[in-house]
This record gives structure tokens, sequence and C-alpha cells, in this order.
């Protein structure tokens, strides 16, 4: 070979060792380079509770068990009753809230007392002012177990069972255990606090309509405030529930009460929930209540529904078998579905009057918690003018809310 031929070859073999190297290069780099999209970090599910039975089952042995319970009370797929029983605990009695243990009782109606088909237990009922434990009720008991899914609103009465249930604790010695669940409303505080002429079964406490606690930090305030009739503290204890904060949305794995079916029914509720001392339809009798409003009336609105009786819902609704005429709230985005006035003094307008509205006085005032605000809205005050009469005492809760969180807060 030349030495010409050979400089070409060396020449060809450099380009070739030069072309190698670049490659193996440029195939390490991109081995290490990271994708540019973000890594989507999944949060930790959230756990009532009653999912956490190491912590409260140590509790309950060897005693005498009774639950105040409903339908809601679910340890995943199975409920808290037989769950208990299945791991050996003694449940002596159960006590129900408003809508009856398996939750298919109709708002306001009365179950008395009865026997439990598949358990055998008697079940007690536990709506109403009047039904305060008795001696003989409490009798044999040795721990009551508080779980009940709230939703967070003053005058949504489980929380007033549970507050006569603490109240009987009290006074016959028995502690107390609440089994805690995130609140779908607790994500912030808002309207009125009840005034202490306007305490009913609708409002046992002096909070706001949309209180921001969960039932375990209710139960702290009520022991810590002092608010039981009895004069003394429950022996309280409360399992929290894990990864919850009140800045995180809780979707409800079953519905609270027949006529809250879904997300944007319990957002609405806080609002809607004014009509019913009014008779202006919030969808009872419908598959949708407390997502649309209506009278039967076409200046109303041109959304239509016909209200009739729904079997484990609704008997008897407002306007029953009427053409309602208003407004659809379902597709409404979720940061419009905190608690307003608006939606009320909308239709209030559409009235002669706005008092001509409300026909029911006494009940408007126990819900709201107050008598001011009748006269606020018959007087034709605006949302805003409103809303600035009820801060002072709003900004007052909130600090003393802060003493009973269990959870990080919103804010």
């Amino acid at each position: 070979m030349t030495p010409k031929k050979i400089a070409r070859m060396t020449s060809f073999l450099s380009v070739l060792l030069i072309f190698n190297f670049f490659l193996s290069y440029s195939q390490n780099i991109s081995r290490l380079t990271f994708p540019t999209e973000k890594l989507q970090v999944r949060e930790p599910k959230i756990l009532p509770a009653d999912r956490l039975p190491e912590l409260y089952l140590p509790l309950l042995e060897g005693k005498k068990v009774a639950i105040l319970a409903n339908h809601t009370a679910m340890v995943g797929e199975i409920h808290l009753l037989d769950f208990l029983i299945d791991n050996k605990i003694e449940v002596v009695k159960i006590f129900a809230p408003e809508h009856g243990f398996r939750g298919d009782v109709d708002r306001g109606k009365f179950t008395g007392t009865y026997v439990d088909e598949k358990t055998g237990i008697i079940v007690e009922e536990m709506f109403g002012m009047s039904k305060k434990p008795k001696p003989e009720q409490m009798s044999g008991i040795d721990v009551v177990v508080f779980d009940i899914q709230d939703v967070g609103v003053r005058f949504y009465t489980y929380i007033s069972s549970m507050h006569v249930m603490m109240d009987a604790c009290a006074k016959f010695g028995v502690e107390f255990i609440v089994l805690d669940r995130p609140n779908p409303l607790g994500d912030y505080v808002d309207g009125p606090v009840r005034k202490p002429s306007q305490k009913s079964f609708l409002g046992m406490h002096a909070i706001p309509i949309v209180h921001g606690l969960t039932v375990g930090e209710l139960a702290q305030m009520i022991n810590g405030e002092g608010w039981l009739e009895s004069g003394k503290k429950c022996n309280l204890t409360v399992i929290k529930a894990k990864n919850y904060d009140h800045s995180k949305s809780y979707s409800l794995p079953v519905k609270p009460s027949p006529n809250l079916p879904n997300d944007v029914s319990i957002r609405l509720y806080p609002s809607l929930c004014l009509f019913e001392s009014t008779h202006v339809s919030i969808g009872r009798g419908t598959e949708i209540p407390f997502q649309i409003i209506g009278y039967p009336k076409p200046n109303f609105g041109s959304f239509t529904f016909v209200p009739r009786d729904i079997a484990g819902m609704q008997t008897n609704p407002e306007h029953e078998g009427k053409t309602c005429f208003g407004i659809d709230l379902r597709d409404v985005p979720i940061t419009e579905t905190k608690f307003t006035l608006k939606y009320f003094i909308e239709f209030a307008d559409k009235f002669s009057s706005r008092k001509a509205m409300i026909t029911n006085r006494a009940w408007f005032n126990k819900l709201v918690g107050n008598t001011e605000l009748y006269n606020q809205i018959c007087s034709g005050m605006s949302e805003a003018e409103i809303r600035k009469t009820w801060q002072k005492e709003l900004e007052a809760y909130k600090i003393l809310r802060k003493k009973y969180l269990l959870y990080p807060d919103f804010e």
C-alpha cells in the first residue's frame, strides 16, 4: 500500500472514530435527560376514622357498646355494626338519628323504638329535643360510639343528635367515642351565628350556618365551651380521620340523607334549605333535589320540573303534580356553590313582595338562627349589605373555631 493510500485510510478511520464517539455521547446524554413534563404526585387517600380499627377496637374490647349511627357508618363495604360484631365487640344497643338507622325515613318522620331485623338489637330513636335518652335506655352501656357522616351545616340535625347523646353520656357516666369523618363543606365558614333566642333542634349551637368543623372538632367545642345541659363534660375520645385537612375536597361515598344524592346538592344545601320556609320548591319529589329551584308560574324561569312521590326520598312534596318553572343549578361551577342569599333574594323579588315569599317566618328564623335576617330581606337590603351585619360575630367564631381544630386549616 502506498503512503498516499495509507494516509487516506488513516484519515477515514479518524473520522469514523470521532463519529462513533459523538454518537455514544449523545445516547448517554439522552439516557440522563429527564422528561420535561411534571411527575404526577398522587395524594394519600383520605380515610375516615372507621377505616382505622387498630385505633378504636382496643378501646371497645370487653365493654358493653352502643352505637349512634346510620347508613353512612360504612367500614369499606361493611356496616360498622356488622364489623364490630365480626370483631367480637359486644354491641348492646343502637341509637338512630333523623332518617333512621338505615337512612330511608323521610325528613321529620319518627320511627320510635324497634328491633333491627338483621341483628336483633334494639334501635332507639334520637331525633328531636324530646328524645333525650332516659336512664333505663343508657343502663348497662359502657361506651357510645358515634359514626355518622355530617355535611357541615348547623341545621343538619345529625350534630344535634350527637349533642343530645354527649349530654346523656356526661350525665350517666358513659364514655363517648367519635369516629371522625371529613366535612364536605369544611373548606370555608359563612353565615350568621345562631342567637340564643333561636336555639332548637335545628340549631343547638352558637355557630354559623356553615361551621367548617368535622363532627370530632365540633364535639370538642361542645365539651370545651361547656354547652352541655348537664353542666358536666363528656368523657370524650375522638379518633381522627387520616390524611384529611380543611383545604381538601371530599366526595362522600354514601349519600348522607335521602335528598342529598351527590356533591352538588351538598354544596348547595345551606343556600337552598332556606326555601324550606316558603312554598318554593327546591326539587324535593324529583331525582335532583337541592339542585333546582322552581314555582308553578312561568315567570320564575325557563327550566321546568314536576314534583311527585318518590319512595325512600319524599312523600307529598311541595307542588306535587304541578309544573314548576325555575332554574337548574347542576352545572354551577364549584367556586360558586358556597353559601349565598343570591337565589333566595332573586326568587323573593319575583313575588309581589319579598315578605310574601316567606310563608313560615318562625321556621325561617330557626334556619338562619336569628330574627334580624327576615326583616333585612323584607326591607329590600342587598346581600352585600346584609353580610356586613353578621361579620363581627362570624370573625369571633373563626377565632373560637381555631382552638378546636384537629386538622390543618384552609387558611
